[in-house]
């Protein structure tokens, strides 16, 4: 790892979907390396943001950046592309607080989208009793939270919103922030966590991960095939298994696979292709510690993804991200 003592830090700054574990790996590959990594879980927004302005070394984001964000980052820099490294994989779960209900809830595209448009109101509706009969659901007003920041974690919530109900489709749509019809708002994955704990008759959604941590119910979303799922890792791999064009960007959120978990996705690293365009890059070992940072995660950096509930990365994103990683340069130098 050639330059690593030359360049102490790196920061980065993005999304709190994969938080656990990139502090999990930061805090590895410093006892490893020496090399710290400040980052700072501000929300896929905020990432692509600091990422296009300059003011860190790498972005985060569970969205992928758009044509025109890509567009803004080359302008910014001067010509450089956009790398998108695939890290792990994770899921987007419905978090719910019900007195009294302990079942796991089942939700289908109608159920969620209605409650998310703010078109069923209490949790006796017909339309969930239907799909939980068991349950014993009270006639409590519910409460949606969502996230109040700009969030990958929202790209992947409302991207597969927009996939299987029209009527979110035409009313609301996809984005890392949107214009909900209902709700209070939640900062990061902790923040909605946080108040769909302290308030009875909620729901909202955060990354499985948030759920199991803050002990808070989840529920199976029905898949296309028709199955209630509830996320685990297989599941979510499940939802994986799909062609990953040459830039990596991707949604499978809605998967076809039989026994896939519908709302899951890739988190990607942002990175310029070109890495003296960035001004945070001050140097060629800058440039080196930030590739060999991205080259570790990939390869010995995926041990650590399904200790704490993140798919490993598949052998085709594992083998894109290399490829993609092997085009970063240095004043025309290759870095790998």
């Amino acid at each position: 790892m050639a330059g690593l003592s030359l360049a102490q830090s790196l920061t980065g700054a993005g999304a709190t979907f994969p938080y656990p574990l990139y502090a999990k790996y930061f805090d590895e590959y410093a006892k490893l390396t020496g090399v710290k990594v400040n980052y700072q879980s501000i929300g896929s927004g905020g990432g692509i943001r600091q990422f296009i302005e300059q003011t860190v070394s790498f972005g985060a984001s569970d969205a992928p950046m758009t044509d025109e964000q890509i567009k803004d980052a080359r302008t910014a820099s001067g010509g450089s592309n956009v790398l998108h490294i695939p890290t792990a994989l994770g899921a987007v779960v419905p978090i719910y607080n019900i007195p009294g209900v302990s079942a796991v809830l089942k939700f289908d595209a109608n159920t969620l989208a209605g409650i998310f448009l703010g078109t069923i109101k209490t949790w006796n509706d017909p339309a969930l009793v239907k799909l939980n009969p068991e349950a014993k659901l009270p006639p409590l007003p519910i409460t949606v939270v969502h996230r109040s920041d700009g969030s990958g974690t929202t790209f992947v919530w409302v991207d597969y919103l927009t996939k299987v109900s029209p009527e979110w489709a035409r009313q609301v749509g996809r984005g890392t922030s949107v214009a909900w019809p209902v709700g209070l708002g939640g900062k990061g994955n902790e923040g909605v966590a946080g108040v769909v704990k302290q308030t009875p008759g909620s729901i909202g959604y955060v990354e499985a991960i948030y759920a199991r941590q803050n002990k808070i119910s989840y529920g199976a979303v029905q898949n296309k095939s028709g199955k209630f799922i509830q996320a685990d890792l297989p599941s979510i791999r499940l939802a994986a298994n799909v062609v990953l064009p040459g830039d990596a960007r991707v949604s499978i959120t809605d998967t076809p696979e039989p026994g896939g978990y519908p709302i899951a996705s890739f988190t990607y690293i942002l990175l310029y292709q070109q890495a003296d365009k960035n001004k945070a890059i001050k140097s060629e070992a800058d440039a080196r510690a930030l590739s060999d940072l991205i080259y570790w995660i990939l390869n010995d950096g995926q041990k650590y993804n399904e200790g704490l509930e993140y798919g490993r990365l598949p052998e085709v994103a594992k083998a894109r991200g290399m490829s993609l990683l092997s085009k970063m340069t240095y004043n025309g130098k290759a870095l790998r």
